[in-house]
């Protein structure tokens, strides 16, 4: 197989380790097994034997049904400074098929196809609007997908794919709910959709959810908790715990910050309806509309007003910045709440805006620092995210997880 050298990269971005209770069927096994080596947990079979506290015998018999069904390769050879045979490196195999990832915003798409095995084989991005409603959005972005898979070959099957709207998600059930900012959303089976239109295993998930799942990947476990908060048209935050695991709260909202309320926009009213919501002044369309009130004639209709707001702030245009500073100070006041009832170790902060300029984040984390607990940010860093595209890489992490669990592996042994 030949590669596309030019194809951007991500580094190594580890999955969680499996938790709960291990049940004992064969798939189920075989999962935590793939978890843990995926985790880089466990690499080998002796310290999966450790990790899993099961006999040599039936470590190596899991290895070799994976290895056979192509799931799990060898890699190298482990250095090893005791007594004994070195140990041999495990892998996932980049025979075990591919996932898709798609980052949804409500103006712009990034897709991504790759690897188990880490590579990225194909990706995209480009600025599309929501509000032309799910079949025609959907639609769009898997001709999009089908065309980068027969474009660079790829005869391997889908096994996996996630989708991350900026949107609250009932997971279970992969549909959207009250989405404000995607008219049209409410309710439509996204996950279904994608299901039958690749036969693979999909997932919908909050885009804030996936940036988190993609810093996290990248973290070593002491790093942990983080939190990731985006500021676009909305402002969202996800929350991985310090297991590496997403916190989605009893009903999937945990994260949805930017409805919570602020002073600076008591009379202010929402998207959802409500006054006083921080994203009624902090989101970038009310940054616009602040800009707009204070000097309209920094616009014009010719071209799109994000697009314009992002101009001036990287010229620095003064009324810009003026307004990006205010913002600031109200998303430092709730970023503030945040670390006081979750104790982060990292927050991230992501989007269009903080691409451009470095005010936003400067803002938040100086606000944060003057009025936040001791405690609270004795530990804490506040930074720009790691990775750029933080939520394309944390969609392409979930499916790689996806592909892992129990039910998708019934399907590889069913079907090789």
């Amino acid at each position: 197989m030949n590669y596309d050298a030019s194809v951007p990269q991500f580094p190594l971005l580890h999955l969680p380790p499996p938790k709960g209770v291990w049940r004992a069927d064969t798939p189920a096994m075989l999962s935590v097994l793939c978890q843990l080596v995926a985790s880089g947990q466990a690499t080998t079979k002796a310290s999966l034997v450790t990790a899993m506290g099961l006999a040599r015998s039936t470590v190596s018999s899991y290895v070799d049904i994976l290895v056979r069904k192509k799931m799990l390769t060898y890699s190298g050879i482990v250095e090893r400074f005791n007594r004994g045979r070195p140990a041999e490196q495990l892998d996932l195999s980049s025979e075990a098929g591919l996932v898709l990832a798609i980052d949804l915003g409500v103006l712009h798409a990034n897709l991504a196809i790759g690897e188990f095995g880490q590579r990225v084989i194909a990706r995209r991005s480009h600025r599309i609007d929501v509000r032309d409603g799910p079949e025609v959005v959907l639609g769009q972005l898997c001709r999009e997908l089908e065309e980068d898979l027969e474009r660079v070959g790829q005869s391997r099957q889908v096994r996996s794919i996630v989708i991350g709207i900026p949107a609250r998600v009932d997971g279970p059930s992969g549909v959207a709910v009250h989405p404000n900012i995607m008219p049209g959303w409410d309710g439509y089976p996204i996950s279904l959709t994608l299901q039958k239109r690749f036969g693979a295993v999909a997932i919908l998930e909050n885009d804030a959810m996936l940036r988190a799942i993609g810093e996290a990947a990248t973290l070593e476990p002491d790093q942990l908790p983080v939190v990731a908060i985006k500021i676009g048209t909305g402002v969202g935050a996800g929350i991985v715990d310090h297991t590496g695991h997403v916190f989605h709260g009893f009903s999937g909202s945990a994260g949805d910050i930017g409805h919570t309320k602020v002073c600076e926009a008591a009379h202010t009213l929402c998207t959802c309806g409500m006054e006083g919501c921080v994203e009624a002044v902090a989101s970038v369309p009310s940054m616009i509309r602040t800009l707009h009130l204070r000097n309209p004639s920094l616009f014009d209709q010719s071209t799109d007003q994000l697009d314009q707001l992002l101009e001036m702030v990287r010229r620095h245009q003064p009324d810009a910045i003026a307004v990006v500073r205010q913002a600031a100070e109200t998303l430092g006041a709730m970023t503030t709440t945040v670390c006081h009832t979750i104790n982060p170790r990292r927050v991230v902060i992501s989007g269009e805006l903080t691409n451009v300029t470095d005010e936003l984040l400067s803002g938040i984390r100086a606000y944060v620092y003057r009025h936040a607990r001791p405690l609270t940010t004795r530990d804490l860093s506040i930074s720009h995210s790691r990775l750029g595209e933080s939520g394309l890489a944390g969609a392409l992490v979930a499916a790689r997880h996806a592909g892992l669990s129990p039910e998708s592996l019934r399907r590889v042994m069913a079907t090789f």
